[in-house]
């Protein structure tokens, strides 16, 4: 069965950086689009970065510039490099996978959720 399961959330000041790590298993990894989602407290999931099997990249405005989206396919891992991070960055964050259908950032088009984890940036 497929699984993905986060790692690298944490605590960091305002201005920091963090690097999320996706493992996936129980496909073939290659072969999936996959996306980094995130929820801040009280609000909805909202999608930040995309990369679909061909390679392209897709990321939301509010972090243009400041977060990378990659992946390995040789260890599986799906990566989010995220830097010059604020305080509205704050949010769980998950890794997706498997693009149904519609938009790489929209939540409803993926098929596999991993079970997040936690970023919070203070002031």
């Amino acid at each position: 069965r497929v699984q993905l399961v986060e790692s690298g959330g944490g605590s960091v000041q305002a201005g920091g950086s963090l690097r999320l790590s996706c493992a996936a298993s129980g496909y073939t990894f290659s072969r999936y689009s996959m996306a980094w989602f995130r929820q801040p407290p009280g609000k909805e999931r909202e999608g930040v970065a995309a990369i679909a099997s061909t390679g392209s990249t897709g990321y939301a405005d509010s972090v243009k510039g400041r977060f990378t989206i990659s992946k390995e396919n040789a260890n599986n891992t799906l990566y989010l490099q995220m830097n010059i991070l604020a305080p509205e960055d704050t949010a769980m964050y998950y890794c997706a996978a498997h693009l149904r259908g519609g938009g790489l950032l929209d939540s409803g088009s993926y098929s596999y959720w991993g079970q997040g984890t936690q970023v919070t940036v203070s002031s």
